[in-house]
C-alpha cells in the first residue's frame, strides 16, 4: 500500500537526515541530529545556539494544486539568522496530527540527490531554498490528504548551531484540481427567448486517480455583454449528479457566458472558458 511505502520514508530514509556539519568544524560543532530519530521521539522542538529561523514560504504563498498524474514541484524557502551566517537550510511537508511515524499520514520529503540551495542576504542571514515533488500516483495517494498540511523547517549556522521546528507553520494548503465547463445554447438565439447553459464541475479524485463530479457545490453563472469590461453574476446553480450545472435565463444581447466556483478548502478556485451566444 502507498500509505506504508509514504511512512516507511519517514522513518528509514528519511533524506532530511543531513544538515550537514560543515568539513571544516565538523570535528569540533555538533551535528545536526537525524530528522528520522527526531520524529521518532515525539513532537517537539530542538535548538543549539541562537539560530534562529524567520520566515518560512511554501510554494510562493500559493496553494498546491495536484491533479491525477502531472507530478508538481513546490518549493520552500527557509530564511533564518545567526550571527555566523546560515550554512545550510532543510524543510519537509507533513500531514497528520503529530510529528511522529504514528502519527503522519502524509509527508512530502526532498529527493535524496537534492540539496538545499542557500544564499547570503547578508553577513547574518541566509535563505535556503528546498524542493519537494507532490506525485497523485505515489505520495498524494489518497483524497484524505486534501486540505491543511504542515511545515518542518531547519537551519544552521556556518558555527554548527542549528534549530529544527517540527511545525513550523500548519497553514499549507494541498488541493484537488479543478475543472469547469460552459455550453450556452441554442445558439443563434433570439431576443427575449429562453438561453440554456449547462456545464459540469469536477475535481481531482486521488482514490481513483480520475476526475469525478463535485457535487452540491454552489457555483455562479456570468456573464458579459458584447463590448463590455467585466462579467456580471447572473445567478447561483448548485451542482447536481456527477457535477452537472443546468440553468436558464433569457436572451438580452450578444455576449459571453461563464461559470465561476470560489473553491473550498480542499478544492481551489476555477472559472470556465466563456461561450460567446449571439442574440438576433
Amino acid at each position: 500500500m502507498r500509505i506504508r511505502a509514504t511512512v516507511a520514508v519517514l522513518t528509514g530514509t528519511l533524506a532530511l537526515s543531513a544538515l550537514a556539519v560543515p568539513a571544516a568544524q565538523a570535528t569540533d560543532a555538533p551535528k545536526v541530529p537525524n530528522l528520522t530519530a527526531f520524529s521518532q521521539k515525539g513532537p517537539g522542538d530542538e535548538t543549539v545556539g541562537d539560530t534562529k529561523i524567520t520566515k518560512v514560504t511554501v510554494n510562493g504563498g500559493k496553494d498546491i494544486v495536484v491533479g491525477t498524474s502531472a507530478k508538481k514541484t513546490v518549493s520552500i524557502t527557509v530564511t533564518a539568522t545567526d550571527p555566523s551566517g546560515i550554512n545550510d537550510g532543510a524543510a519537509l511537508l507533513w500531514h497528520g496530527s503529530k510529528f511522529t511515524a504514528d502519527e503522519i499520514d502524509g509527508i512530502l520529503v526532498p529527493g535524496e540527490d537534492e540539496a538545499a540551495d542557500c544564499k547570503a542576504v547578508n553577513s547574518t542571514t541566509g535563505t535556503c531554498t528546498i524542493k519537494v515533488v507532490a506525485d497523485p500516483k505515489t505520495n498524494i495517494y489518497g483524497n484524505i490528504l486534501a486540505g491543511k498540511w504542515k511545515v518542518l523547517a531547519g537551519a544552521q549556522a556556518k558555527d554548527g548551531d542549528y534549530i529544527i521546528r517540527d511545525t513550523y507553520a500548519s497553514n499549507v494548503s494541498v488541493k484537488r484540481a479543478a475543472k469547469l465547463t460552459t455550453n450556452a445554447s441554442p445558439e443563434p438565439v433570439k431576443k427575449g427567448k429562453t438561453i440554456t447553459v449547462t456545464g459540469a464541475l469536477t475535481r481531482a479524485n486521488w482514490d481513483t486517480l480520475k476526475y469525478a463530479g463535485y457535487t452540491s457545490q454552489s457555483v455562479k453563472l456570468q456573464f458579459k455583454k458584447k463590448g463590455a469590461s467585466g462579467y456580471t453574476t447572473v445567478k447561483t446553480v448548485k451542482s447536481g449528479s456527477k457535477g452537472a450545472l443546468k440553468t436558464t435565463v433569457t436572451a438580452s444581447a450578444d455576449g459571453y457566458f461563464r461559470y465561476s466556483f470560489a473553491g473550498t478548502s480542499t478544492t481551489p478556485s476555477v472559472t470556465s472558458v466563456s461561450d460567446f451566444i449571439d442574440v438576433r
